[in-house]
């Protein structure tokens, strides 16, 4: 009996094509084993920026103060120069509010102390000048009257040797009169005339003789006003140039008072600006932390945070220690970030759809406290532009594009479990040695 629904549902007469089948799979695993894979790595991290201006910046207050307005709030995006809060005094130092005038004024006072040290400075050279010339003109007489009495103390001398002269003449005229006398050849009258010149001679000598002391004496004296004049001119000069040294001491005194009030006048004058705070850079305002009006601010508290408007994006990723040796620089990354789909093929990244290229331009000697080695990679100019919408910090899974090898190869490999195949950028200097290691 024939049971055609018997033989629909179990195919008893039907050929079997399962080894057709088998044949062709195994074919297709063989030609896939020898398809090109492209080796990589995957590495995880996330947006940020290069320059140290475009990343996230923390809004600090410049002076302790108090929050007297608030002319944002999160959110907000900002221009550079607004302000963001204004703030009022709370040290006792400065709530002042004549500080500034009133300093200027001490500064004023300390300029007419240090002009009248300046004048009295001026008045003390003339001084000097006048001591000077003084003391030039009463040498200069003391040297004429020494000259003078030089001159009178030759005369003298002259005088004494001529009184000398005449007094040994007489001298012997008297000597020879009295033997005269005493044998009766002369009168008595004409031995006292003797007599009476010699004692004249006798006087004459003498009388030069105390003039000539006198002279000298006198040039004695002179030589002593001489000296006397010296030392009360020293005397009354270093006086004097020590008036000028205080003085000139007091001016350079009033100079550093003058500058010292003059620092001050200019920090008051900076304080004031720094009650207001200002953004300086065009970005967005998050995470504002001080709540309502009258809370007080510390010196360099955290208010808030400011994101920069215009950045150029970077990645950062982190590279396991094992992985190090094969990431370069100039080497090519593939970037799926959060939130933008991406269907990716690691071994064939030309088939991959979502996936953004990149470049790493750096690679850290220094291991992080992670434990990884961090890179950092831009955008690939010559490929798909990275999306407008990337925020910093946003997560990045990245995949590093190394040599292309057969899949038997990289299925062989990762059953040894050996390492990638080191990779070499094709525009760096070619070292000694193989390219590759394994």
């Amino acid at each position: 009996m024939k049971l055609e629904s018997f033989n629909n549902i179990y195919h008893y007469n039907r050929k079997s094509r399962v080894k057709r089948w088998f044949y062709i799979f195994l074919a297709l695993c063989v030609i896939i084993l020898f398809l090109p894979w492209t080796q990589n790595i995957k590495v995880k991290g996330n947006v940020t920026s290069l320059l140290q201006e475009q990343r996230p910046q923390q809004l600090n207050s410049p002076i302790p103060g108090r929050i007297a307005r608030w002319h944002v709030k999160n959110g907000d995006f900002v221009k550079k120069g607004d302000t963001i809060l204004q703030l009022t005094e709370v040290k006792e130092d400065y709530m002042d509010p004549l500080l500034i005038d009133r300093t200027e004024e001490q500064v004023k006072a300390k300029q007419g102390v240090r002009n009248y040290y300046e004048a009295k400075v001026n008045t003390t050279d003339a001084q000097l000048s006048a001591l000077a010339s003084g003391r030039d003109l009463k040498l200069e007489q003391l040297k004429v009257k020494l000259g003078q009495l030089n001159n009178k103390l030759a005369a003298e001398e002259a005088e004494l040797e001529a009184a000398n002269n005449e007094l040994e003449l007489t001298t012997d005229q008297y000597q020879r009169q009295k033997k005269m006398y005493d044998e009766g050849l002369v009168s008595l009258t004409q031995l006292q005339q003797r007599s009476i010149t010699y004692q004249n001679a006798t006087a004459k000598k003498t009388a030069a003789q105390n003039k000539l002391a006198q002279t000298r004496q006198e040039i004695i004296t002179v030589n002593l006003e001489q000296s006397a004049t010296v030392q009360d001119y020293s005397e009354k000069l270093n006086k004097t140039q020590g008036e000028l040294f205080q003085s000139k001491g007091q001016i350079e005194s009033s100079e550093g008072d003058i500058a010292k009030l003059q620092n001050q006048v200019s920090n008051y004058k900076i304080r004031l600006g720094l009650y207001a705070v200002i953004a300086a850079q065009d970005g967005q305002i998050v995470q504002l932390n001080k709540a309502g009006i009258g809370e007080i601010l510390k010196d360099g508290e955290s208010i808030g945070s400011i994101v920069p408007g215009n950045v150029d994006y970077a990645v950062e990723i982190y590279i396991k220690p094992v992985d190090l040796p094969l990431v370069k620089a100039g080497q090519s990354v593939m970037f799926v970030f959060d939130g933008f789909p991406a269907i990716v093929f690691s071994g064939w990244p030309n088939t991959s759809y979502g996936i953004f290229r990149g470049k790493v331009i750096a690679v850290e000697s220094n291991i992080s406290a992670n434990g990884l080695f961090r890179a950092l990679a831009i955008e690939d100019k010559g490929k798909k532009p990275w999306p407008p919408q990337l925020k910093m910090g946003a997560g990045v899974q990245g995949i590093a594009i190394l040599n292309d090898v057969p899949v038997w190869y990289e299925l062989w490999r990762n059953i040894n479990g050996f390492p990638p195949d080191y990779y070499t950028v094709k525009n760096e200097k070619p070292t000694s040695g193989n390219e590759k290691s394994k």
